[in-house]
């Protein structure tokens, strides 16, 4: 296929795609402003548009837009937060008839690091001490990495607002390595990062002196039943890391779908990342198009693909 297909009408939607991406890339739009975009595929020859399939990136939450079919697909980061959708835990009060189309490859991790000046060695030394941290996190409270640190903290019977009362300051960030998360990082003036995304600040945090904590096992235990998967970051994978560190895995993009979408529209969405393979921006831990309906550590799937998929993936691999 064509990298873009014939016609005046998709170097039409081309446009309109490049501008969209123009406008939600603003640098100035924080966090949890207007930065997600919809893709929408219909019929606007009358009056009005009929959409036919509207997908989306956004936040874990929209998993409920999803199933209520206010939109029929969604990009959600990491797949650990589509697991509690399905199971109906953490995040979802009751469990959510969603489906995977196939999950985009990415290898990541969330650590909690916390500077040995301190004198703490685990969440649960942050509670004893009421330690007055001085912490970056994420700006935008729906973010799925505030979501986990939440969820973690609640396991050890503290929040982020019980850090502040206790005197502490959240030191908010847009981007992992935003510069008001660096800035004091090289000056000495923060105590802990929360966060994903490592290959952005963890090695800096690392050569500054902080150090990655580790869970407890019945923490890990308590996590892994909203989804979360314990996975070893080995020692090497960035410079600075000198030992092996358990930690919380933070890998998947899955595209996902209600269970009630038409098989066909399912198998279509996967035939279409065959046919546009060449210009999907991968990560390097891009293997291949099996590789994103199979259980890898860059594709981690704990929820049952669309039927259609299935389909899909089943005929490639018998080819």
């Amino acid at each position: 296929m064509y990298p873009l297909p014939r016609g005046a009408n998709f170097r039409r939607a081309k446009t309109l795609w490049e501008l969209a991406l123009h406008v939600a890339g603003n640098p100035a739009t924080p966090y949890g402003g207007d930065r997600d975009v919809c893709m929408v595929v219909g019929n606007g020859s009358g009056e009005h548009f009929r959409p036919k399939l509207r997908m989306a990136t956004g936040s874990p939450i929209l998993a409920h837009d999803v199933a209520s079919g206010g939109i029929e697909m969604a990009f959600v980061n990491p797949s650990a937060l589509l697991t509690q959708a399905y199971r109906g835990v953490g995040l979802f009060k009751t469990p959510l008839p969603v489906r995977i189309i196939a999950v985009y490859p990415t290898l990541d991790w969330f650590v909690f690091a916390i500077h040995p000046k301190t004198g703490l060695r685990s969440l649960h030394d942050v509670k004893r001490a009421r330690y007055p941290l001085q912490v970056s996190v994420k700006e935008d409270v729906t973010h799925s990495t505030r979501v986990l640190t939440n969820q973690v903290l609640a396991c050890y019977g503290f929040s982020l607002a019980d850090l502040e009362s206790w005197g502490g300051r959240l030191h908010m960030s847009g981007a992992p390595n935003d510069p008001r998360r660096m800035i004091p990082l090289r000056d000495g003036t923060l105590d802990a990062i929360f966060d994903e995304a490592l290959v952005l600040w963890f090695d800096d945090a690392l050569n500054y002196g902080m150090q990655p904590i580790e869970l407890e096992p019945d923490v890990f235990a308590q996590l892994a039943t909203l989804g979360w998967r314990r996975v070893v970051l080995r020692a090497g994978t960035f410079p600075n890391l000198k030992h092996d560190h358990a930690c919380i895995d933070y890998s998947g993009w899955p595209l996902y779908a209600s269970a009630a979408l038409p098989e066909q529209t399912a198998y279509e969405v996967c035939a279409a990342f065959a046919g546009r393979e060449a210009e999907i921006p991968w990560e390097d831990s891009y293997t291949g198009l099996a590789q994103l309906g199979r259980d890898t550590d860059a594709t981690p799937i704990d929820v049952p693909l669309h039927p259609g998929a299935e389909r899909w993936f089943k005929e490639q691999s018998g080819r």
